[in-house]
C-alpha cells in the first residue's frame, strides 16, 4: 500500500513509478483509494480542495512518484463558426455552473441532453466523443 500526500511543485529526477489515469470527477477528490492492475493499493490523501491536473506528480512517504493522467471520458465538444459564438456559449453554460473546459477553439462538458439542445439552438457544432476532460478549477478553487 502506498499513500500519496505530497504534490511535487517542480520537475523531479525521481523516476515515475506509475501513471494513474483519473476522470475529471476523480481528480477533484482529496481522498481516493485505487487498486492497480497488479494488486497494489494506492491511497491519495491530499489537502481539502485539491484539484489534480493532467501531468501532476504526487510523491508517497516512501519516495515513490506517480503521475496523474486525465482519463478519457464521454464529453460533448462544442465548436463555433466565430469566437463570439463560442463566447456566447461559454456565457450560457457558465450561468448553469457546470464543470466546463474552456480553450480558444472549443468548449467541453459532460454529456447533458438539455444543454446539448440549447447549444444546438444557438447554432453551435456539438461532437459526442471520448476525450480527456479538464474543466476550469474556478475562481475560488485552490490548487495546492
Amino acid at each position: 500500500m502506498l499513500t500519496f500526500t505530497q504534490r511535487l511543485n517542480q520537475v523531479t529526477d525521481i523516476p515515475i513509478s506509475l501513471i494513474l489515469p483519473l476522470c475529471a470527477e476523480e481528480r477533484t477528490r482529496s481522498r481516493y483509494r485505487r487498486e492497480t492492475d497488479t494488486g497494489q493499493v494506492l491511497i491519495l490523501r491530499l489537502p481539502r480542495g485539491s484539484v489534480l491536473r493532467d501531468g501532476d506528480l504526487l510523491q508517497a512517504e516512501t519516495g515513490t512518484v506517480i503521475q496523474i493522467a486525465a482519463k478519457p471520458e464521454p464529453v460533448l465538444t462544442i465548436t463555433a463558426d466565430t469566437n463570439l459564438d463560442l463566447l456566447r456559449a461559454a456565457y450560457h453554460l457558465g450561468n448553469r455552473h457546470i464543470p466546463l473546459e474552456i480553450t480558444p477553439n472549443y468548449l467541453r462538458l459532460k454529456p447533458d441532453t438539455v444543454l446539448q439542445t440549447m447549444l444546438e439552438k444557438l447554432g453551435l457544432t456539438i461532437i459526442e466523443e471520448i476525450a480527456p476532460f479538464q474543466p476550469e478549477i474556478g475562481a475560488y478553487g485552490h490548487q495546492h
